[in-house]
């Protein structure tokens, strides 16, 4: 009988922040599980957010890692790629899967009041009519011809088992930005498949956004990988810890004296704790 082939797996930071506990807790996830498998932990930083990516901070992350314990290989940074994330676009466009939108952000607000995994559902008003010329556009993924070009399809998460593809939770999502080259969805599936990765590590409040990324592998010919969605390290007051709160960031802890292998064995033992 074959032996399971030993995973890849990857940890995919944004130098947009520094990096807090919660990114710790995914990192030690991807590389333990990898790591006990004999496969590979590869690094890949998501550099493309524009005047907000902070090229300092990359250095930062792997001294980060580093102090965790962790080993890691690293892969070219997305900012590398993005000759890739315009092809698949423009192969998108040409099945006609991909239309123009030039909603605000305060039109959309105003047109939807279904909420979904992500933020308020986008209505699909410029599905229905010519976008605004004047503005510039973002392309969305028309979610009604893509589940009918792939029909019926599953993907499967280690924890919670096999998934039938459903769009709703997120409906017509952007796969390229106004004011970047691509969306996170379009960006981090190409890298994934470029890079080999064979198990998706991530947290839970990602688990909508794996249903548009099976659907993105079915569209453009990619492997599908499997799918590993822990439990959220979640703050005082309940909420998951962000950049954007403030969270304590590694980097202080690390400089402060703190011991990191020490920490990442507290995580390990707080992720037991968290059912996974």
């Amino acid at each position: 009988m074959d032996r399971p082939t030993p995973p890849v797996t990857r940890f995919a930071p944004s130098p947009n922040g520094r990096l807090h506990l919660g990114h710790g807790l995914s990192a030690i996830v991807a590389h333990d599980l990898a790591k006990v498998s004999g496969g590979r932990f590869l690094l890949r930083i998501e550099d493309i957010d524009g005047p907000r990516s902070r090229p300092e901070l990359a250095d930062e992350f792997r001294r980060d890692l580093e102090w965790l314990g962790l080993e890691w290989e690293e892969v070219p940074a997305q900012s590398t790629r993005l000759a890739s994330y315009a092809a698949a676009a423009e192969a998108l466009k040409a099945q006609g899967l991909l239309y123009p939108c030039t909603c605000t952000r305060k039109e959309i607000e105003e047109a939807s009041a279904v909420e979904g995994s992500d933020g308020l559902i986008y209505p699909g008003t410029c599905k229905h009519r010519a976008p605004n010329s004047d503005r510039p556009a973002t392309w969305r993924l028309n979610s009604e011809k893509a589940l009918a070009a792939i029909g019926p399809l599953v993907w499967e998460d280690a924890i919670a088992g096999p998934q039938p593809v459903d769009l709703a939770a997120l409906g017509d999502v952007v796969l390229v930005r106004k004011d970047l080259p691509a969306s996170y969805h379009l960006a981090v599936t190409l890298d994934d498949a470029a890079d080999g990765v064979t198990l998706v590590t991530r947290g839970a409040d990602l688990f909508a956004a794996s249903h548009v990324h099976r659907t993105l592998q079915a569209l453009l010919g990619l492997p599908a990988p499997r799918w590993h969605h822990h439990p959220l390290l979640l703050g005082p007051d309940g909420e998951k810890l962000a950049k954007r709160r403030g969270s304590p960031a590694l980097a202080e802890r690390r400089e402060g004296g703190e011991d990191g292998r020490m920490l990442a064995a507290q995580l390990r033992v707080q992720l037991l704790s968290l059912g996974t």
